[in-house]
């Protein structure tokens, strides 16, 4: 079973940074998920898959895998590129779309 060493991404919900500077290993899964036919919850018989480890570096992340023999795939993160935006530019004379209600 491989593994997934990634840094993860800012959620839509947030503005901060929070939960993003770690890094995190997490094994792929192996088996496919079922829906149980009671509950209708999706289940699954591997237990790798709920796994999740955080660690404060990629170089710890990949010497933890490789000290425990597991395979893994590394993710870099791609850069931020922030869009600049004033409040001011709503109101601008030479806007491109029309400002309507």
């Amino acid at each position: 079973m491989i593994a997934r060493i990634y840094r993860p991404a800012k959620t839509a919900m947030q503005s901060g940074q929070a939960r993003t500077k770690a890094w995190v290993l997490e094994f792929e899964g192996a088996a496919a998920r079922e829906v149980d036919p009671l509950m209708g919850w999706t289940s699954s018989t591997d237990t790798r898959a709920q796994i999740r480890l955080e660690f404060d570096t990629k170089e710890e992340a990949i010497a933890y895998a490789e000290r425990n023999g597991i395979p893994f795939r590394l993710s870099e993160p791609k850069p931020r590129q922030p869009i600049r935006k004033s409040y001011a530019d709503n109101f601008k004379f030479g806007r491109r779309e029309p400002w309507t209600h």
